[in-house]
């Protein structure tokens, strides 16, 4: 199978988690895109839940597709959250924010009683670090943020280089009115240390670092779909 099909098989799965009634979040990124769609087909044949985007992108391929929202605020404690990763090691700890719609993914993900991630085979790797890490900054005084975000690294071991995330020409701003640096640290051996380093610089809004958020993991590749459980 191709990545897509991989993508679409996890989502598949996923979605014999929701219940009727579920009050939903609703992740970014192309895995969760595949199961937005497949969640509209439910909908449409009469699947009761309520959704909560991840991102502006999600919340309007629900509206194209028919999927009800609500809004966090509306709905502040949800069931179930299905979203994809970037990277997921034995632990079920992530690295997400490829599409740079972590603050919101993470609020998200907080708000429910249970986190489940869908991916294909290539995103699980032995330890985190390979992707770079986004970390998503305030605009004011971004330099100053980027050389605390330095020593922090370095502290820890860690080194490369943070790369301010462009898009056309120009600094990609979150949903959230925000900046990312794009941290290529390589392998990070506890991200526990670095995410409450990144913390206590003020100009850190968030990191892509998910650490016991996700209870399940549905993980396709060519052999099948299988579900990893966190061992925490």
């Amino acid at each position: 199978m191709d990545a897509r099909a991989l993508k679409i098989e996890a989502a598949r799965v996923a979605l014999g988690y929701v219940e009727d009634g579920a009050r939903l979040g609703i992740g970014t990124g192309s895995t969760a895109e595949e199961f937005v769609r497949l969640l509209a087909e439910k909908v449409a044949g009469g699947l009761k839940v309520i959704g909560v985007p991840t991102s502006e992108r999600t919340a309007a391929l629900c509206v194209e597709l028919g999927v009800p929202l609500s809004t966090l605020d509306e709905t502040p404690e949800l069931d179930l959250t299905i979203d994809g990763a970037d990277e997921i090691d034995p632990q079920l700890s992530l690295i997400k924010g490829g599409g740079g719609a972590l603050l919101r993914e993470k609020i998200v993900a907080a708000a429910s009683s249970k986190m489940i991630v869908i991916a294909d085979q290539s995103k699980m790797v032995e330890t985190l670090g390979k992707f770079p890490l986004p970390i998503e900054v305030n605009k004011f005084g971004l330099k100053a943020t980027e050389l605390a975000i330095a020593a922090v690294a370095t502290e820890l071991g860690l080194s490369g280089p943070l790369t301010l995330r462009m898009t056309n020409g120009t600094p990609f701003v979150t949903d959230g009115g925000h900046f990312i640096l794009d941290a290529s640290f390589g392998r990070i051996p506890d991200p526990r240390a670095l995410s409450n380093g990144l913390f206590a610089v003020p100009g850190v809004v968030e990191h892509g670092l998910f650490l016991g958020l996700a209870q399940a993991a549905i993980i396709a590749s060519a052999d099948g779909v299988r579900t990893v459980h966190a061992t925490r």
